[in-house]
């Protein structure tokens, strides 16, 4: 069975990702002692930089290895692609914090305030992830994958992260926050982009070496 490792200390990103691997007959595992490297500053203008950037630079702590790393975000058409790279931070808005990740609802509150008055059908958005597969700090391959969607007035739903409560997938009436992880994993950007990058593994020559 070929063996990945994932550049990410999110338990439910590795175990979704395990999850649709195993059905491919690949093996998913997260970097041994992650926590104890040194962090990457996500600080390129976009989703393909930032997944370069992760994917290039931890694997060379896993010498051989293929490295798979993940940049996403949603990009509201309202607010001209925003917020884009800067997602996970974007409610950080005071001087330092640029590079420090916000909470969800701060994230979202502040989403909220800026389509306050923007009418339903000029909320549409969509959420981007560009998967990248490095070895050696090399990478051998990119995958993106997107899901189109609208931005509610109010959050609904209990599961998932981020904007998942704010974010109405019309083709199946529910936000993403009302999906079980199977659902989501069928359905949203971060499972688009892994389908591409599994049938990669499955017919690439250049995964084997």
């Amino acid at each position: 069975m070929r063996r990945i490792l994932i550049a990410t200390s999110n338990s439910g990103k590795l175990r979704d990702f395990a999850g649709a691997a195993l059905q491919h007959g690949v093996e998913v595992a997260g970097i041994p002692d992650f926590s104890s490297l040194p962090a990457v500053v996500e600080d390129g203008p976009t989703f393909e930089a930032n997944a370069h950037k992760k994917a290039e630079e931890y694997s060379r702590y896993a010498p051989g290895e293929i490295m798979v790393a993940d940049d996403s975000g949603l990009e509201i058409d309202a607010l001209n692609g925003a917020p884009g790279v800067h997602s996970a931070r974007y409610a950080a808005d005071k001087p330092g914090q640029a590079d420090a990740n916000t909470d969800d609802e701060a994230n979202n509150a502040r989403v909220l305030r800026e389509l306050r008055s923007v009418p339903p059908e000029q909320r549409t958005a969509r959420f981007v992830c560009v998967l990248a597969a490095a070895r050696d700090g090399k990478t051998l391959a990119t995958f993106r994958g997107t899901a189109e969607g609208i931005i509610l007035k109010a959050p609904r739903g209990t599961n998932g992260f981020g904007y998942d409560p704010l974010f109405y997938f019309p083709q199946i009436r529910k936000t993403f926050a009302e999906l079980s992880a199977e659902e989501k994993s069928k359905y949203s950007h971060r499972g688009a982009a892994f389908r591409e990058f599994l049938a990669w593994c499955a017919h690439s020559t250049i995964a084997d070496h």
